[in-house]
């Protein structure tokens, strides 16, 4: 170990998120590379650093710092560096220079305690000589409460934050109630200001904690798609996360209620909760979620304003529409066209191979022949542009529809409603008919969002399959609002000539009617490879993504996809991940690579976007490099491909959609996941060209008939089913899915008794 004091030369990298550093450290005559987590520090600074010499292939000699403290400047050379840096706004070199000329090494006892001869230095006036002398006090302060909240676990950029927030009001808050943090600051989770109030002596059954713990129970339960829960499965979520099971549990099963209810009447009376009655039960919503369902529900009520036309105007066009185009509408989807013009809010479900994508057709062509403007959208990219590719129209991912600027990165309600879109209620969509595809992907927050920046008299179209798994953020939209029955609705059920004659289409039909598919690989795009275990599973799938299917569909082993139920065991994404990784994509000198999380990504390696980050900046770039486009926000879901690796800089650039590049630092690609293998979960608006489903085993509840459906709906050219017969009749049988707690339907149904 070596240990050196010396002034910040330079800061040449610097992570935000977790305070990782790369700095130049002057120390007698010499100068010094180090690396390490930092907290608060300023070029010019000196520094008392421990760490261990390392020799790096680029940059010779470093320092690995394990530790360091910050202590004043005592010579004048570190003095002028420190004041002349830029660290105090105001005060450049040239104006340090006289002040350590006049003061010497006296000058921060100078600043701090006798601020006002400051003022004897030509270009600084009294009122200057205070504003420095106050900066000097802040930036020890923010030091101080910085390396406090990082002795709980608080990364740098979120320490910061709090102290803005809060200054030196942090102790006392910590000391009454640190759960007021996760309260008022987004990134700052319960877990977190438990373990603080744990070490700051907040007994374990105090009021404070529990009525936080109830919020969180709420906030984690989103997570799963609630948008509420009832009273009963809040109290059991809550007294199960606090653990304190044991001290509430009464010997007849039920929960002693006294403390409980105290706590949550008074959320209710600081309107942090919301009760209400729904189907017989007490539902217990976060307000958030409450008023934004509420909104939606006023929103969709208020855009549905009924316009018919005359019948015979509407035959004659629908007939000039079939002429133009050589395309007979069947009269499912002719109603579906009229109701899109009789309404301001209509919806189309339908499952695979029924003209849905014909259907949208139809109406962009009878809104454009009356001269309106349509806008088409979809929730993913890849979702958006296979709606371009159908329609021959450019569709946008909703968030670039609304412009999306930026937001919080977390992925909590809080930071979702937050997100900045350019399009919104003072600067609203210039649109006259909008028509979103995938409509069982959009959730609560986006679907607010979407509806904001819509005026009176816009008419949207919601397409999509009801029967698909719902969003996978919270809420259960387009099924809320087809039973509410406010609504046009038209099912497209049948399935057309060239779409029954694939295995994919009419399979898929069969397991959402409950019907059992013989797997009999009399389909040559449905096909079966029995094994009664894991691991030959695993090895067949191995096998059929490296050397049959590719050839049989035309595509590289990259673009086909494994999806998986579940997340654990042999055949779960992470495991079939690592040994996809070892075939597809096997280590080379020739590529880098880095380990994040117990992760090994190397370059070339098939990723995906994990949770909604609005922060992230992309660049879309021509084939010679030329950069055409940039935007910001990658989003659950979003998939591409590792392009480089610096492991000088700790980041990495990735690929999306082929032409969209994204620079992640060590922090932000924690948010990445390898992507061979996907839960079919995360595969919901994607379509590839072959899909594999190893279906072995699995717990009841993700072995569901929805989640297969949804599985073999993702495949354009190939389904295989690798594994047992049993296991995959199975799953059409189970009906089971776990219930969403949801509001909109609730509301849609009460908005105006509510009202009165």
């Amino acid at each position: 170990m070596k240990q050196i004091n010396g002034y910040v030369e330079n800061i040449t990298y610097r992570n935000e998120d977790n305070g990782y550093t790369v700095l130049t450290l002057s120390y007698g005559k010499k100068d010094i590379k180090c690396t390490g987590n930092f907290g608060y520090i300023s070029e010019g600074e000196y520094l008392e650093i421990e760490g261990e010499e390392v020799f790096h292939d680029i940059y010779g000699e470093q320092i690995k710092v394990t530790s360091y403290k910050v202590i004043p400047a005592t010579d004048e050379l570190s003095l002028r560096k420190y004041l002349g840096s830029g660290a105090i706004k105001g005060l450049g070199a040239v104006l340090a220079d006289r002040i350590v000329d006049k003061f010497g090494k006296d000058t921060l006892r100078i600043v701090e305690e006798e601020p006002e001869r400051l003022a004897e230095i030509r270009g600084i006036t009294t009122r200057k000589a205070m504003d420095i002398c106050q900066q000097v006090e802040e930036k020890k302060d923010m030091r101080d409460v910085m390396i406090f909240l990082q002795g709980y676990g608080i990364s740098p950029t979120l320490s910061n934050k709090i102290y803005t927030m809060y200054g030196l009001k942090v102790y006392d808050i910590i000391k009454t109630n640190p759960y007021k943090l996760a309260d008022d600051l987004s990134g700052v989770g319960f877990k977190t200001v438990d373990e603080i109030a744990r070490r700051a002596g907040v007994e374990v059954n105090a009021s404070v904690r529990i009525k936080s713990g109830m919020c969180y129970a709420l906030s984690e339960a989103s997570l799963s798609g609630h948008t509420y829960l009832p009273k009963d499965k809040l109290v059991e979520s809550t007294v199960n996360l606090l653990g304190l099971r044991d001290q509430y549990l009464n010997a007849d099963g039920t929960y002693n209620m006294d403390l409980l209810d105290n706590c949550f009447t008074e959320l209710v009376l600081e309107k942090k909760l919301i009760l209400k009655e729904i189907d017989n039960v007490e539902a217990v919503f976060l307000s958030t979620f409450y008023y934004t369902e509420l909104n939606i529900a006023r929103m969709l009520l208020e855009l549905n304003i009924q316009t018919p036309e005359d019948d015979y105007i509407m035959g004659v066009k629908l007939d000039t529409i079939e002429k133009v185009t050589g395309v007979e509408l069947d009269d499912l989807q002719k109603k579906a066209v009229v109701e899109t013009q009789n309404n301001g809010i209509s919806i189309i479900t339908g499952g695979p191979g029924t003209g849905k994508t014909t259907t949208i057709n139809a109406i962009i062509r009878m809104f454009e022949a009356d001269g309106m403007e349509v806008s088409l959208a979809a929730p993913t990219g890849r979702a958006a542009k296979r709606m371009t590719e159908a329609t021959g129209h450019e569709a946008k991912t909703i968030h670039r529809l609304l412009e999306i600027a930026g937001g919080a990165g977390d992925e909590t309600p809080r930071d979702e409603l937050s997100a900045k879109f350019g399009r919104n209620e003072q600067n609203p969509l210039e649109t006259d008919v909008i028509i979103l595809d995938e409509m069982s992907m959009v959730d609560t927050f986006l679907i607010h969002a979407l509806l904001k920046a819509v005026t009176i008299g816009t008419r949207i179209v919601f397409v999509g399959d009801v029967n698909q798994l719902a969003s996978v953020g919270p809420g259960n939209v387009l099924r809320d609002m087809i039973q509410s029955e406010k609504f046009s609705v038209v099912r497209l059920t049948k399935v057309f000539r060239q779409a029954g004659e694939s295995g994919i289409v009419v399979n898929a039909h069969k397991i959402n009617d409950g019907e059992q598919v013989k797997l009999d690989n009399s389909s040559n795009d449905f096909l079966y490879i029995e094994r009664e275990n894991a691991q030959t599973a695993l090895n067949a799938t191995i096998g059929l993504m490296m050397s049959k299917l590719p050839d049989y569909v035309k595509a590289k082993p990259v673009d086909i996809q494994v999806l998986t139920p579940m997340r654990g065991g042999i055949l779960g994404v992470n495991s079939l991940n690592e040994q996809l990784q070892k075939y597809i994509n096997p280590a080379d000198e020739n590529k880098r690579e880095k380990e994040i999380a117990g992760v090994t990504f190397r370059e070339g390696d098939k990723v995906m976007q994990i949770k909604n980050n609005y922060q992230l900046e992309w660049e879309q770039r021509s084939e010679a490099g030329r950069i055409y486009d940039t935007g910001t926000g990658i989003f659950n879901g979003d998939m591409g491909v590792i392009t480089t690796i610096n492991n000088v800089t700790n980041s990495m650039e990735v690929v999306f959609d082929e032409d969209r590049y994204v620079i992640y630092d060590s922090k932000q690609a924690e948010e990445l996941e390898l992507a061979y293998a996907i839960t079919i979960h995360k595969s919901q608006g994607s379509e590839y060209p072959a899909v594999i489903m190893p279906l072995v085993s699995g717990v009841p509840m993700l072995m569901t008939r929805n989640l297969l459906y949804t599985g073999v709906t993702r495949a354009k050219k190939c389904v295989c089913i690798v594994g047992r017969k049993e296991t995959f009749a199975s799953m059409i049988k189970n009906q089971d899915q776990q219930k969403r707690f949801s509001g909109l339907k609730w509301q849609l149904e009460n908005y105006y008794e509510e009202q009165e």
